[in-house]
């Protein structure tokens, strides 16, 4: 080597070494702080994960027992005691396995039955509760309108509930109802708007549960159950006054209302089996409504059913026929769920006794801290200072990771070549929002200077866009009609292999044309020729792999040429990596002490090396005005 060419390098290498090193040192300044900032910030991060989990899975495994024992407690203030509460929770544990539901709103449905029903004791409650349950999963209804219907219920039968005993009394009303149901293709609730229309006039007249259900699920075979208990009620307004006006008698020798049939009876012997215009009108006259009239219509067409629906639900005993329905509905996966909850309940509860103190202390705790901090107003300001200069503290060292991360960034950004792309995509976007708006630029600013000379430019690019676009609008009509023609070919065809075959033909077409002839392949071999005419630039070097289209059929033989072009490049850049630019992306790879120097230093270490001749082979030759410029540089 020359001593020209020497002292050529020498003075590329110091001033390699001027610019790069204090960027260096800067730059790995800023990456340690950010470093120690971002292993901090983990550290903290996991340090207040772990707190936070274990306190949220500690609240996860203990929400159903703490939620059962708020239910409990709610229906503990009604001023139960603790042994039917005890009794409660057990009932609701078996009916959450049992059924599938949640043992939770088993709790809360009795505070709703307490309050309606008083008196309630030892295991009435639970009995009462567990009933209601389960008739309103037979009977598809929510529980809020099955124990609001037992609570009016035992308004009106509390003599026979009382005489024959709570518990078995509500029992029966459970499988009367959900029999009920079943037999008249009603539901819970149009049962229980029929009993609340009636209320108590048919219990006052002596008339059985049994009957009272009989009559009203006939009568909402053809009508709401609200409707029903008013006809009801309108016939037992009506009756004692008709038996005077008809000549009948419908009460016993002890003035108490005949069974509904008997009545019937009677009226068919008067009547007969039918009535016409005239005995209809008799009986309003008699019974004072029309909505008497509709009821004996409508008992008297099928009496014998009548008395087949009294003879079954007057058999029924226990809730038997309640739980057969509630069981079939039930879900497997939702028993399997509500078993699990079972457990993390009995769990829960059997840990309450231990970490309820552990809360009333830690509750303690917050309540003296709270008095402290009104007793010392000084004291907790200046802790509120120091929260606030710590929390300061955290947000600085993650401002210096930002910037640490930002500055990475910008060495980036700010090379020339990443501006050359951020240039030529832009102009790309801008060519292409052009071409899309262009009617509505021209008729915004047709009649501007600059627009008109801009025109001449534009004008040929969008007509040739623009007939690209109706060849592809003939090719997309065209290859709609080929798929046409090709589902009715594929269902011609009875092998399903040669329909595959001829999917992959027409896919490997389309392919084709929308990989050589969309937008986007177009605008992409147009930013590689302007790319290629950039890199005849010296020293600009801008990969143009981003614009190629992904390989289509047909494309293999090219792989041999863009291997080799690929083998080309990557030499290029490892005799690049050996040289030295002044390009700032190679700040960062500089070691902070300089370039020259490391390479002093590794010449020192290796002083019996001779070097006989050096070669430097580059792919684009120094020119003659660029040897002289260097020259004159070396020169001073």
């Amino acid at each position: 080597m020359t001593a020209a060419a020497t002292s050529h390098l020498d003075f590329i290498l110091r001033l390699v070494d001027q610019v790069t090193a204090p960027a260096a040192k800067v730059s790995k300044q800023l990456m340690d702080v950010a470093e120690v900032g971002k292993t901090g910030f983990v550290q903290m991060g996991a340090g207040v994960a772990g707190v936070v989990g274990t306190a949220y899975a500690l609240q996860e495994a203990m929400a159903p027992a703490l939620d059962q024992q708020r239910a409990l407690g709610e229906v503990k203030s009604l001023g139960v005691a603790e042994e039917a509460l005890d009794e409660l929770n057990r009932k609701s544990l078996e009916f959450s396995v049992a059924y599938g539901e949640n043992a939770q709103a088993f709790v809360r449905s009795a505070y709703d039955i307490q309050s309606a029903i008083a008196g309630l004791t030892g295991s009435q409650l639970s009995a009462f509760t567990n009933a209601s349950n389960v008739l309103a999963k037979a009977t598809k209804a929510d529980a809020a309108t099955v124990t609001s219907y037992v609570g009016t219920m035992y308004g009106i039968f509390k003599n026979q509930a009382d005489a024959m005993g709570k518990a078995e009394w509500v029992e029966n009303l459970a499988g009367q109802t959900a029999l009920a149901v079943q037999m008249f293709k009603t539901t819970g609730q149009q049962m229980s708007d029929a009993f609340t229309a009636v209320g108590a006039n048919a219990t006052s007249a002596g008339i059985g549960l049994s009957e009272q259900v009989a009559i009203l699920g006939t009568l909402q075979a053809t009508m709401g159950g609200a409707e029903a208990g008013t006809k009801y009620k309108s016939f037992l307004a009506g009756v004692g006054a008709a038996q005077d006006k008809l000549g009948l008698s419908f009460t016993d020798s002890q003035g108490r209302m005949l069974p509904m049939l008997d009545i019937l009876d009677k009226l068919k012997g008067k009547f007969g089996d039918t009535l016409t215009v005239a005995e209809s009108d008799e009986l309003k006259k008699a019974f004072g409504s029309d909505e008497a009239v509709g009821l004996i219509k409508l008992l008297m067409a099928d009496t014998a059913g009548l008395a087949g629906n009294m003879e079954q639900l007057g058999k029924v005993k226990g809730m038997e026929q309640a739980e057969k329905m509630a069981q079939a509905m039930v879900d497997p996966w939702e028993r399997f769920g509500s078993a699990v909850e079972s457990v993390r309940i009995a769990f829960g509860q059997a840990l309450l006794p231990v970490l309820n103190p552990l809360m009333e202390r830690l509750a303690g705790g917050a309540a003296t801290l709270q008095r402290w901090v009104v007793m010392f107003p000084n004291i907790a300001r200046w802790l509120g200072y120091i929260t606030l200069g710590v929390l300061g503290l955290v947000a600085a060292a993650g401002a210096l990771t930002v910037l640490g991360g930002l500055f990475t960034v910008l060495s980036v950004l700010a090379s020339p070549i990443a501006l050359i792309v951020i240039g030529v995509v832009a102009l790309g976007a801008a060519v292409v929002a052009a071409i899309i708006w262009w009617d509505d630029l021209k008729a915004a600013f047709g009649d501007t200077a600059w627009f008109q000379a801009l025109m001449v430019i534009i004008t040929p690019i969008v007509l040739m866009f623009k007939v690209w676009w109706a060849v592809m609008g003939l090719l997309w009509q065209g290859v709609q009609q080929l798929w046409a023609w090709g589902v009715q070919f594929v269902t011609w065809l009875a092998s399903f292999e040669a329909a595959v075959s001829a999917g992959k033909a027409v896919w490997d077409a389309l392919l084709w044309a929308f990989s050589n002839l969309s937008p986007f392949a177009i605008l992409g071999k147009a930013l590689k020729g302007l790319i290629e005419l950039l890199n005849s630039i010296p020293g600009v070097s801008i990969d143009t792999s981003f614009a190629d289209m992904p390989e289509v059929p047909g494309g293999v033989e090219a792989m041999s040429a863009a291997e080799k072009a690929s083998a080309a490049q990557k030499m290029q850049q490892s005799i690049n990596a050996a040289i030295p630019t002044l390009s700032p992306n190679r700040a960062a790879a500089v070691p902070p002490g300089g370039l020259l120097t490391s390479i002093q230093n590794t010449s020192s270490q290796n002083k019996g090396t001779h070097i006989e001749k050096m070669e430097i082979h580059t792919s684009k030759p120094m020119t003659p005005l660029e040897l002289e410029n260097m020259m004159e540089m070396s020169a001073g």
